[in-house]
């Protein structure tokens, strides 16, 4: 049973809950950036089809992705 170490109730609970915690803290961090851009990122992207725009959120949504993983990581 050593090989199934990740299979316990506690490791799989601890994942689902920093994912959790990940998400939520992802989804705030992109809501206070579009507070304080002088537009609306979403309507931006869809409806007016900037695609230079939705290129930079990428980029934005990926560095906080990666910084929320080496957070949780530590």
């Amino acid at each position: 049973m050593e090989g199934f170490e990740w299979l316990k109730p506690a490791v799989v609970l601890g994942s689902i809950l920093y994912a959790v915690i990940g998400v939520l803290v992802f989804w705030i961090s992109f809501v206070i950036i579009d507070k304080l851009t002088p537009y609306k990122l979403w309507e931006e992207i869809v409806e007016h089809k900037n695609m230079a725009l939705a290129v930079v959120v990428a980029a934005m949504c990926i560095s906080i992705g990666q910084i929320v993983a080496a957070a949780i990581h530590g």
